[in-house]
């Protein structure tokens, strides 16, 4: 698995077109940024931070439709935005659910 995984620079690279993605949908931003605590005149800042670019990630990841809907706007394989969190911060955490 690890053999398939993304560089660090193409997983933020990756994190970053999934926030602008998400700035882009203006059904699933409020959501997201109650979910992460950003603040809309702190989002770039936040966007610098590799924790954050996970953060983003993991909301992505939290529905199957977010992952299909980003995935075919971006034309990126349906599991990419996983291979992407394993990389970045906290995405070596096992996942209990």
């Amino acid at each position: 698995m690890k053999d398939d995984l993304p560089s660090r620079d193409a997983a933020e690279r990756t994190a970053l077109q999934a926030l602008g993605w998400l700035a882009g949908q203006p059904d699933l931003l409020p959501d997201f940024m109650a979910a992460t605590g950003a603040a809309p005149d702190s989002l770039r800042e936040a966007a610098a931070r590799p924790e954050f670019l996970g953060a983003v990630l993991d909301f992505l990841l939290a529905e199957d439709s977010r992952v299909i809907a980003f995935c075919d706007a971006a034309n990126l394989p349906y599991t990419l935005p996983m291979r992407v969190r394993a990389v970045l911060p906290g995405g070596d955490l096992p996942h209990w659910t």
